[in-house]
C-alpha cells in the first residue's frame, strides 16, 4: 500500500522500537509504546494544568500610594508592574515600569503623586481566574503582549465588577513550569 518494502520499513520501526515510542510483538505486530503514551499523558496534564496550580504572590500597592513608593516597591520586589487596588482590596488597575518611567522623566514634582493617576484602568486589564488553565493565561499574555496577569477570584460584596486579588501569573511562571517539565525527562 505504502509502496516501500518490508526491509526499508523494518530498520525505521526497530530504531522507533530501540526509542520505546512504540512496542513490538512477535504475530502480534507493533503498537504504541511506553514513552508515547507517557509523553501524551504529560501533555494531557499540561494543558489540563489551572493558574491556581502555578500563580505566584501578588505585589499590590493601594490607590494612593505615591509613584516614589511604588518605583521603590517595584525594585524591592524586583517585578515588571505592580497591581494596585482600592481601600476595600478589589482590584482598581496595574501599573508598570513603562507607566512610571514616562511619567518620572522630567517631572520633578511626579513622586508625590498617586498611582492611581497613570494607572491602567480596572476595565482595561486583563485577567484569569484559579480555575482557568495555564494555557488560557499564556494565550492572553502573547495576544495582549504584557508579562503578567492578576488572578482574581469574585468578590463577596455581590457586585460583579469587584475582584480580589489572589495572586500573578506571569511568562516567568510559566517557563519555570515548562522548564522543570523538560527537566524531568
Amino acid at each position: 500500500m505504502l509502496n516501500v518494502s518490508r526491509a526499508t520499513l523494518r530498520t525505521d520501526l526497530s530504531k522507533l522500537v530501540i526509542l520505546d515510542y512504540i512496542d513490538a510483538k512477535p504475530k502480534v505486530g507493533y503498537f504504541l509504546g511506553n514513552r508515547g503514551t507517557a509523553e501524551k499523558e504529560e501533555k494531557l496534564h499540561l494543558l489540563k494544568m489551572k493558574v491556581g496550580d502555578l500563580h505566584s504572590v501578588p505585589v499590590i500597592v493601594r490607590e494612593t500610594t505615591t509613584i516614589h513608593e511604588a518605583v521603590v516597591s517595584l525594585f524591592l520586589e524586583n517585578v515588571g508592574n505592580l497591581i494596585v487596588t482600592d481601600a476595600d482590596g478589589h482590584l482598581a488597575g496595574i501599573v508598570s515600569r513603562k507607566d512610571l518611567l514616562k511619567v518620572t522623566l522630567g517631572n520633578p514634582t511626579a513622586s508625590t503623586m498617586p498611582v492611581s493617576l497613570i494607572m491602567t484602568r480596572r476595565a482595561n486589564v486583563t485577567t484569569v481566574q484559579p480555575e482557568d488553565t495555564v494555557l488560557d493565561a499564556a494565550r492572553k499574555i502573547i495576544a495582549h503582549q504584557i508579562d503578567s496577569l492578576p488572578v482574581v477570584v469574585e468578590s463577596d460584596t455581590g457586585n460583579p465588577g469587584d475582584w480580589k486579588v489572589v495572586g500573578r501569573i506571569t511568562k516567568t511562571n510559566i517557563i519555570k513550569m515548562l522548564l522543570g517539565w523538560a527537566a524531568e525527562e
